[in-house]
């Protein structure tokens, strides 16, 4: 396959897509921490679309960490990439970094198979078990501690009121991992009924850039990271097209 060329501004662009994802993720989070709940239509309404907010900018604190650990984020550098890692990672849940940077490298390394963290157990395929053997490989005893410790300090010293904690900082936590499991791990690396097609062993889906973007920011497009995990989450429906277009000129035509 051709080269697909670099992005002219690829540092700028990084920076600046990182910086807006963990400050629209502050700003939002502190709001919906002071949002007055009611028992109304209107307030019903808005906390649920805080929530799904709240969800997408989990997601996308997750993916900058993500392109952090593929050098991405500010690749001219490396000490500011990787602590822009560190925080997306310790803001998300207090993950550590450096326990994701090897297991997701490791996954590059052998994805779909039994030295892949992020595959199931070789037994239970199936999306419910996949995903609790996904999570389990991640989230340890220290943190959920850590994450205890930070929930209550929010609660009793900084006087959050308790549903607003579990509605706007728990939830969207959790539903996150699920978004980022479903559209990341499960429909990319799931085998399909012919078997894999290469030794990315991933497919990507066809959904269009704006819709991909929403559903994972264009991590489904999980074939063209696979292939050049160089090119950032903002750049990928380009290697998208860059990549339809290589497979539509190597197509035998056809005589008449």
């Amino acid at each position: 396959m051709t080269s697909l060329p670099r992005p002219t501004h690829h540092t700028a662009r990084g920076l600046l897509s990182a910086a807006l994802i963990l400050g629209l993720w502050a700003l939002f989070l502190t709001a919906a921490l002071r949002f007055p709940l009611a028992v109304t239509p209107a307030s019903a309404v808005a906390a649920m679309l805080l929530v799904a907010l709240q969800t997408f900018l989990y997601t996308g604190l997750f993916i900058t960490a993500h392109d952090a650990m593929h050098r991405t984020v500010a690749p001219r550098y490396p000490r500011l990439n990787h602590a822009i890692g560190r925080l997306a990672v310790l803001l998300y849940a207090l993950f550590s970094y450096e326990k994701l940077l090897k297991s997701h490298h490791q996954h590059h390394a052998h994805p779909a198979s039994s030295e892949d963290p992020d595959f199931h157990d070789g037994e239970h395929p199936d999306p419910p078990r996949w995903y609790l053997n996904f999570l389990k490989g991640y989230v340890s005893v220290g943190q959920i501690v850590g994450m205890a410790i930070v929930f209550n300090v929010l609660h009793h010293l900084v006087g959050v009121a308790l549903p607003n904690l579990l509605l706007f900082w728990v939830l969207p936590s959790l539903l996150s991992t699920l978004q980022l499991f479903y559209f990341g791990t499960y429909l990319p690396h799931r085998a399909p009924d012919g078997g894999y097609a290469d030794h990315h062993r991933a497919s990507s889906n066809d959904f269009a850039p704006w819709l991909s973007f929403l559903t994972c920011y264009h991590f489904g497009y999980h074939w063209e990271h696979h292939e050049r995990p160089d090119i950032p989450w903002w750049d990928l429906p380009r290697m998208r097209q860059f990549q339809r277009l290589q497979k539509s000129h190597s197509k035998p035509v056809q005589s008449t």
